[in-house]
């Protein structure tokens, strides 16, 4: 349970001490961890304030979302850099959400990194929009690694041939992997399915995959983030541990 009486800045500087700690357990370097914030129920006053804080990694579920907050963010560090604030660079945002064929060309000037193409459809859309920017978009493959019906993300046998697929597409980088494990209050419960990603990740990486640069692994959410750190995740994505439970009805894709 989020103390309520906490700030964002405590928060924030609390998921940080976790991810350290988690790191630190496995042997890790805290530092080789990108902790993606989820803003989905986020007030704008408080993705400002995260900014000001020095974090730049954001994630949106929908693109209409990202779009919109991508614009607003780059306004307002260009605007505090013009005030001679530290602008600590540019928001990075990452697309991290079910992905809609028409609505894939939307993101090709504000999304860092797609997180979510489970299809080869959708991976040749991706591929179009790189193509007409003239430079190649960054993806993960999405593996529906528990198997849910519910859950987005390409079966697990169908991983490696996905994935050969979209590295043969000229505008697209395969950068790694993602998945989301079953919502459970018990984050022990994650553990073997982020210990079966890792290694689908290792095998493929053991191969040359990707020609150097296939090395993201991006798995964890606010209940079992320190779990997929211990198992190897060098991305999260971190929503409610940071700003605070939301007051909407559950949804847990992508927290």
């Amino acid at each position: 349970m989020i103390d309520t009486a906490m700030t964002l800045a405590d928060r924030y500087s609390a998921v940080l001490q976790r991810v350290a700690d988690a790191a630190s357990r496995a042997g890790r370097d805290p530092s080789e961890i990108i902790t993606v914030a989820v803003t989905k129920y986020a007030e704008m006053d408080q993705v400002r304030e995260l900014v000001e804080l020095g974090h730049r990694d954001f994630g949106e579920n929908r693109v209409p979302q990202l779009v919109q907050r991508a614009a607003m963010i780059d306004e307002y560090i260009r605007r505090r850099a013009a005030l001679g604030h530290n602008s600590g660079g540019p928001a990075r945002w990452h697309m991290i959400g079910h992905l809609q064929r028409n609505k894939a060309r939307k993101l090709a000037d504000c999304a860092r990194l797609v997180h979510s193409v489970d299809s080869l459809r959708l991976a040749e859309e991706l591929q179009a929009v790189g193509l007409k920017q003239e430079r190649p978009v960054d993806v993960l493959v999405q593996i529906n690694i528990s198997g849910e019906e519910s859950k987005y993300g390409c079966p697990l046998p169908a991983c490696e041939p996905l994935a050969e697929a979209m590295d043969s597409m000229a505008h697209l980088r395969v950068r790694g992997l993602m998945t989301m494990a079953p919502y459970t209050d018990n984050p022990e419960d994650s553990r073997i399915h982020f210990s079966r990603l890792r290694e689908l990740f290792e095998d493929l990486a053991q191969t040359g995959f990707g020609e150097g640069h296939f090395n993201i692994l991006s798995m964890g959410m606010s209940n079992d983030f320190e779990v997929a750190i211990e198992e190897g995740a060098n991305v999260i994505r971190v929503g409610s541990a940071i700003f605070g439970e939301r007051s909407e009805s559950v949804d847990t894709e992508n927290d």
